[in-house]
């Protein structure tokens, strides 16, 4: 496995970002995985690890560059869990990403993909994480030429009452959309969980819903005390097979 990290120049800014893909058989389809509100981690470049193994150009953006770099976002990542105040600033980071901020910081990722010797030309897919269900729905809306596979685990504001509400704009999206929530997570409203396949089937695409038993939100992270394994591997098994399906 080769990872590196290299920087990408948006309209805000520069942009860090962590890239893996395996040593041998190259190049291979490229993966965008958008990561969750506490931000750039060891745990996510771990988890793109684990899919660059399977055969995939893996790229992992800091999307808090605007602030600052991993370890630099103005909140303490070992006590978001304890402590209330350090919760509180990681939220206010979260909160100023936008779906129009993320969809244009795409843009440079894609040129990179484009330009990257170890990503195969052809359709890339993206995963997003929490916060980034929303993300990851917007920018296969906007780009749906360049994304054929869609994937978001305990995604959240897929559907919201705001003018940039993902849903909105989800017709657009040609490639294959999945969506995996847990059973209890208190950041997906009941009524937003209820309105999602109506919303999915209105949009006319392909796509899969499932809802996770007994599970909570983040229970795919390993490092977070509501990891649930038989879930989390499930959670990999349903996208790797997305990716195989729609990428290969």
């Amino acid at each position: 496995m080769q990872d590196f990290e290299t920087e990408i120049k948006t309209a805000d800014g520069v942009m860090d970002v962590f890239v893996c893909h395996p040593d041998q058989n190259g190049p291979h389809p490229a993966v965008i995985l958008y990561m969750d509100a506490p931000g750039m981690r060891e745990e996510l470049r771990d988890m793109a690890r684990r899919i660059g193994t399977v055969g995939y150009t893996v790229l992992l953006p800091n999307m808090y560059y605007r602030t600052g770099r991993e370890g630099h976002y103005g909140y303490d990542l070992s006590r978001i869990r304890v402590d209330d105040d350090e919760r509180a600033k990681m939220f206010a980071v979260m909160s100023s990403l936008t779906n129009a901020r993320v969809v244009d910081d795409t843009k440079g990722l894609l040129g990179f993909i484009d330009n990257c010797a170890a990503a195969a030309p052809g359709p890339v897919g993206c995963v997003g994480y929490c916060m980034s269900g929303q993300f990851v729905m917007s920018v296969g809306a906007a780009y749906p030429d360049s994304f054929a596979a869609i994937a978001s685990y305990h995604g959240v504001k897929i559907i919201t009452d705001q003018p940039d509400s993902p849903h909105l704009v989800a017709n657009r999206i040609k490639g294959e959309v999945y969506l995996g929530f847990a059973s209890d997570d208190p950041h997906v409203p009941e009524e937003e969980l209820a309105a999602m396949p109506g919303a999915m089937q209105a949009a006319g695409i392909k796509h899969t819903i499932e809802i996770y038993p007994d599970t909570e939100h983040g229970f795919v992270f390993p490092q977070r005390p509501v990891y649930k394994k038989a879930a989390a591997e499930r959670h990999w098994e349903t996208m790797l097979a997305l990716f195989d399906r729609r990428l290969r």
